[in-house]
């Protein structure tokens, strides 16, 4: 029989047996049948969880969870505290599977410790402990709280005294209203331990009104206390007084492993207290974070050697003062090695051994179906060791190492099968196909238990041992250097006090089966196409069936069909063709030829031409302004030797990588190093290498670590020196700024250089900022389009570079010098007077436009209006003018820098209107009638 210790031992078993092809299908039934029919104990899947519920939840039932496998099934019972649930007395308990469901739960009745029992035919396991508690958060009492009346100065605690509640709550202090909280600071101080508020120096600004909040952290329910009324003495202020610790932690403080603890310390005092920690024989912990004003020290993760004595200490300038109290860590029992099922024959010696690790030490006790075991008779426990001597069948159950210390409890679970059956063989017959020549092992493996004898026996004869017929230690019968003369029915007996049975192996021995490869080794072209032929010479009573390997790995012909194609020439020949080669087809290419006798494997090597493969890691070894020199490993050539090397830079400035120039000029494919030459100084670059052979060009290497060119003196001037324009008595010089990649060095800027026509020395002015286009010289004493030779260089700190090429750039022009001539002026019409101008002698100051001032005759000038011309015309007609009057009119001429002198007044009259007599008026307005009615006919 084979035993099952759970449904993932029968179900991997299953899959066994569905993926073996040679089992026929009557004994794949029988044997499937037999093994989904194993029992087994039962076997957690689910265990009770620690639960918390909230007393104000709408749902009213708590649901403790609890599942096992087993077969049989497994029926389920709950403990509370030790007593079992009766859910026939009690309406409230109800079992769903395995699940215990409470109904109208309340803490009096139903607070405490659950364990779920699962058991079956074969035996009973307990789960672990779960603690069921309740969430609530009662009402502070609506009794009013006495006011605290302290002086200026003193320190003074607010008790809290929060109502009944479960879990921890979180506490926090309104001032006067609510939503405005109480800030903590080095002054006030709010333990989460105490809910006290704690304030170390009253100051007027505390005075007022204090309600204690505090939060369920499971419910999330919020209650509010009566105000606490907070008023000043008025005998005094309090003077100064040393600190006196109000807050600390427990002189001893036990935690769990991995948790975050936090130690409080504060104290009151005059002038306010500061608060220091450290740790006794030792440093706090680097994770440990001061919170609150150093107030909390708080210690995340808290591990085994971060226990220890901790000392908080307060002081101010009237003394100090020191808590100090011990950090004790402990761990909760965890497995080190726990016991798996075993199955034994009768009469057989048990030995279990289990262990776990904790603080403090775990203890261990056994547990039998449920039940304790103790040391007598045949059984033995020593701490975590169980020992039974001589096991019988009432030994057989399921059996549970507990190991706990003061914090949990933890289970290893296991099945102890005490096996008694006769012999059985599956399956029966067996058929061994061996080639000639080879040796072949008989095997003979019932089940059985009490193990059983082996015979074995050809036809009638039992086999007696030889030279060449060997009989293992494991009962299998071997035999060497086999022939035809070996072909028979060999027969296993296994006998043991509960039966007998025999199996029967036949054995057919067959001609070896040969294999041939070809080519066995073949050299292409990347792009190119190769066939593999796999030739099998064999038995023709015998299939063969063939698979492609390509580097110890079968081809996968699906994923692989658009280079690998599997051809079926002959029943006993299949090719392998490799179409479009690549470089990463290069390999040892396997054939396997495989029949019920043998297997045979036969390898061919498949060599590939092509690029080289990328160079290895670009070492940039010395580096001057203009050049570095490289160097780097050889790569693969891809069975064709590397002719040359082409060594690629890219910079901030360039357009991705760009071919530079080398020393030697080629850099051929015997060279591992070159120098990159002509490169811009100052300038960040990145090299890496490329290698090219017959073929054609590989992949580049990886990029170089950056490194920058050294200084030197900038070599390429500025371009498009212009300038011109600006205002009178300026000079404007202009230029393009030179690009960053040609400055060569820190601290660049331009050198602007002038000098008047004929006069010999040079101006020369400094503009720090590279990024400069532009540079104004002012000088008064210089006339309007003074015409001035410039140039503009460069330098940075290695020193002055180049100048452009001179070029003649004028200063800026002064205003009109000369007024208009020739200024006239005549009357057009009642309202329009035309006046017309000449423009002054050209010359510096040329006029841009011009500007009409006129104004009524009897007026001042500075009340007249002004009208300018578009653009440089020499005429204007005034209009919107008063008839019959005369106006008074001069013209200047202006420019970009200003106003010319004016022109002498002219005068001149605008006609006198119209004057019309009623007659005259009537015609008019008739003839206009006659003219809108023609044009309405029309």
């Amino acid at each position: 029989m084979i035993f099952f210790r759970n449904v993932h031992q029968y179900r991997k078993t299953e899959k066994y047996f569905l993926g073996v092809k040679t089992i026929n299908s009557y004994t794949y039934l029988l044997t499937y049948h037999y093994f989904l029919h194993e029992e087994f104990g039962p076997v957690f899947i689910q265990e009770p969880d620690d639960v918390i519920f909230p007393l104000d939840s709408d749902e009213k039932k708590v649901v403790m969870h609890c599942e096992a496998r087993g077969n049989p099934p497994p029926t389920y019972s709950w403990y509370i505290n030790g007593t079992q649930v009766d859910s026939e007395a009690d309406y409230r308990y109800t079992f769903i599977d395995g699940n215990l469901i409470i109904s109208n739960a309340s803490e009096i009745t139903d607070y405490g410790k659950y364990q779920c029992k699962a058991e079956n035919s074969i035996g009973i396991v307990l789960s672990r402990d779960a603690l069921l508690q309740f969430a609530y958060l009662g009402a502070f009492s609506t009794k009013a709280r006495g006011g605290v009346s302290v002086r200026e100065g003193q320190g003074v605690v607010l008790m809290c005294t929060p109502p009944p509640h479960s879990p921890e709550i979180i506490y926090s202090w309104v001032f006067n209203e609510f939503p405005s909280f109480v800030a903590e600071d080095s002054r006030r101080f709010i333990s989460q331990d105490t809910g006290n508020l704690y304030i170390s120096k009253v100051q007027p600004s505390d005075v007022g009104s204090y309600i204690c909040l505090v939060k369920n952290t499971v419910t999330n329910a919020r209650v509010l206390s009566p105000p606490t009324p907070l008023t000043l003495k008025t005998d005094g202020v309090m003077g100064e007084y040393e600190p006196k610790i109000e807050v600390h932690f427990p002189t001893s403080v036990l935690v769990a492993k991995g948790v975050t603890v936090r130690l409080e310390c504060f104290a009151l005092g005059n002038p306010v207290p500061t608060i220091t920690w450290r740790k006794i024989n030792g440093n706090i912990p680097k994770k440990a974070r001061l919170r609150k004003s150093q107030a909390v020290l708080e210690i995340p993760n808290i591990q085994l050697e971060d226990s220890g004595t901790y000392e908080c200490k307060a002081e101010n300038p009237r003394g100090s003062t020191a808590f100090k109290g011990h950090l004790q860590v402990y761990t909760l029992p965890q497995w080190v090695r726990m016991i798996n099922d075993t199955q034994m024959d009768s009469g057989e010696k048990l030995q279990w051994e289990c262990k776990a690790i904790g603080r403090p030490r775990p203890t261990y006790r056994w547990l039998r179906n449920g039940l304790p075991l103790t040391s007598q008779g045949r059984l033995e426990i020593v701490n975590g060791e169980l020992t039974i001597h001589k096991v019988q069948q009432a030994d057989s159950g399921m059996y549970q190492c507990v190991a706990e210390n003061k914090y949990a409890a933890i289970y290893s679970n296991a099945e102890l099968q005490i096996l008694a059956s006769a012999p059985v063989f599956l399956p029966n017959p067996i058929r061994v196909i061996a080639t000639l020549g080879k040796d072949v092992s008989l095997d003979c493996k019932p089940k059985a238990s009490p193990k059983p004898r082996i015979t074995w026996k050809r036809g009638d004869r039992r086999i007696i041992p030889n030279k060449r017929i060997m009989l293992l230690r494991n009962n299998t019968l071997k035999i060497v250097n086999s022939s035809r003369a070996d072909e028979g029915n060999y027969v296993c007996r296994a006998e043991n006090q509960l039966g007998s049975a025999e199996m029967t192996a036949i054995l057919w021995v067959k001609e070896a089966m040969r294999v041939v490869l070809s080519p066995s080794r073949v050299e292409v072209t990347v792009g190119e196409s190769v066939v593999l032929s796999c030739k099998a010479t064999h038995d023709t009573s015998l299939d063969v069936a063939f698979q492609w390997f390509f580097n110890q790995k079968p081809i996968n012909f699906q994923y692989d069909g658009g280079h690998f194609e599997y051809i079926q020439t002959q029943s006993s020949t299949v090719d392998l063709m490799i179409r479009n080669i690549l470089l990463k087809h290069a390999g040892k290419y396997g054939c396997r030829a495989q029949t019920s006798a043998d297997t045979v494997f036969a390898e061919a090597e498949l060599l590939v031409r092509g690029p080289p493969g990328p160079p290895g890691v670009v070492i940039v070894e010395e580096i001057t302004d203009t050049t570095a020199t490289l160097s780097w490993t050889r790569g693969v050539d891809n069975h064709s030797p590397i002719s040359t090397y082409n060594i690629q830079a890219r910079s901030p400035f360039s357009l991705g990588w760009q071919t530079v120039k080398t020393d030697p000029e080629p850099v051929t494919g015997d060279m591992e190093s070159a120098m990159a030459v002509e490169l811009n100084p100052w300038v960040e670059y990145e090299f890496r290498v490329v290698a090219t052979n017959a073929i054609g060009t590989g992949d580049p290497s990886a990029p170089s670590r950056g490194v920058r060119t050294k200084e030197a003196v900038p070599s390429v001037a500025p371009s498009n020196v212009s300038g011109g324009n600006g205002r009178r008595h300026e000079l404007v010089i202009s230029w393009e700024p030179v690009s960053e990649e040609f400055q060569n060095g820190e601290g660049f800027g331009y050198i602007v250089a002038f000098r008047a026509n004929g006069t010999r020395g040079w101006k020369e002015k400094m503009v720090t900022s590279a990024d400069s286009t532009m540079y104004k010289y002012r000088d008064e004493t210089f006339p309007p389009l003074t015409p001035f030779e410039v140039k503009v260089g460069v330098y940075n700190n290695k020193g002055d570079g180049p100048f452009s090429k001179v070029v003649i750039i004028h200063s800026a022009e002064g205003e009109p010098r000369e007024a208009p001539s020739d200024v006239k002026a005549y009357g057009i019409s009642s309202s329009e007077i035309r006046v017309t101008w000449k423009s002054p002698t050209p010359g510096p100051g040329k006029p841009r436009g011009y500007e009409v001032s006129y104004w009524k005759d009897m007026e001042l000038e500075e009340s007249g209006k002004k009208q300018q011309t578009v653009k440089n015309e020499t005429s204007m007609v005034l209009t919107g003018l008063e008839g019959n009057s005369v106006y008074a009119i001069t013209v200047k001429g202006f420019n970009s820098i200003g106003q010319g002198p004016g022109s002498t007044a002219v005068t001149a009259k605008t006609r006198k209107p119209r004057e019309y007599s009623t007659d005259t008026n009537l015609i008019i307005l008739y003839m206009e009638y006659r003219l809108l009615v023609k044009f309405a006919c029309l």
